[in-house]
């Protein structure tokens, strides 16, 4: 791994604990091993080298829902796929988390790629859900783009719920009941 991928990943393991204010250049030095001279080598500052950090975290969660969403199966299956998919849901979110960062929320540069992450899921979950309508498979009454914003309404609210408690079990139930509205909307 090169310096400045540690530098990155550093960086969203930081930025997931203790968010963008508790994310010093020190502590991502220090987590990199690397030094400020290797920091600044790479990026123009703290916003630049967090920025490559957002970017990174949406991709992967980006790639993580597509595997399940563009995987096999009918679209219900494909969306209980991703409902299920394993998370470390005690530890929240890496993107969800960053809107309830007030850093990252007033600089448009960082809340870009989280703004774009979450339209891009509620997009893509929107036309599997539409495939299942358009199938027979799920109620023609239902609308994609509201049950969409359901599911990522849904598993982000179920990692707060799961916080609070301490416990995935409440991450559960709450992936529990969406599964079984959207079964209740199944006509096949």
């Amino acid at each position: 791994m090169t310096t400045s991928e540690r530098l990155v990943d550093a960086t969203r393991d930081l930025l997931w604990e203790r968010g963008y204010v508790g994310t010093s250049p020190k502590a991502i030095q220090q987590r990199a091993g690397a030094g400020q001279g290797s920091m600044y080598h790479h990026f123009a500052g703290k916003s630049d080298l967090a920025l490559a950090a957002i970017r990174r975290t949406a991709a992967d969660l980006r790639a993580a829902a597509e595997r399940a969403l563009g995987g096999e199966g009918t679209a219900y299956a494909r969306v209980e796929a991703y409902l299920r998919r394993e998370r470390d849901v005690l530890r929240g979110c890496p993107v969800g988390r960053l809107t309830m960062d007030p850093d990252v929320v007033a600089d448009d540069a960082l809340r870009a790629p989280v703004d774009e992450t979450l339209d891009w899921l509620r997009g893509r979950l929107a036309d599997v859900l539409r495939e299942g309508v358009q199938a027979g498979e799920l109620d023609p009454a239902l609308d994609p783009e509201r049950t969409a914003a359901a599911v990522v309404a849904t598993v982000q609210g179920g990692y707060v719920l799961a916080r609070a408690s301490g416990s995935a079990a409440a991450f559960d139930a709450a992936v529990d009941g969406l599964l079984a509205l959207l079964a209740g909307r199944r006509t096949a």
